[in-house]
Formats: structure tokens, C-alpha cells, sequence
């Protein structure tokens, strides 16, 4: 008898308020767990964007540079 079955078997016999405390007890754990995968998900948050756009660096060509055309940078061209 595994795990499951057992308590499943020891919920049965416990009165319906109890059954309930149960239930409130297993969806506060689910509660604590899906919190827990959050909190590690957040951590993975912490990359730089220069990691994430490192492939495509350098992929892709153009005839100037725009962060040296002063005309562009000026705004002359909008």
C-alpha cells in the first residue's frame, strides 16, 4: 500500500469537519509549494540582457552606424 492509499484510507473514517481540515491542510501545502517554484523562478530573473541577446549580437549588418551619425542623433532625420 503506497502512500496515497494509505491516506485516503485514514480520511475515511474521520468526520466530515475533520475530511475538510484535511483538504484545507493539503491545498496549503500545494499553496506553499507553487510559492516555493516561484520564488526559484524569480531567482533565475536575475540574468542580464546582454547574456539573453548574446547570439544575435553581431548578426545583423548595416551601412552606418547610427550611434555615430550626430544628424541622426540629433533628431534631424525623424
Amino acid at each position: 500500500m503506497n502512500i496515497e492509499e494509505i491516506i485516503i484510507d485514514k480520511v475515511r473514517i474521520l468526520p466530515p469537519d475533520k475530511q475538510q481540515e484535511a483538504l484545507d491542510f493539503v491545498e496549503f501545502l500545494l499553496a506553499k509549494m507553487q510559492k516555493q517554484e516561484l520564488s526559484s523562478q524569480d531567482k533565475n530573473l536575475g540574468v542580464s540582457a546582454l547574456t539573453l541577446a548574446q547570439e544575435y549580437i553581431g548578426c545583423v549588418e548595416a551601412s552606418t552606424d547610427l550611434s555615430t551619425n550626430k544628424d541622426y542623433m540629433n533628431g534631424s532625420d525623424l
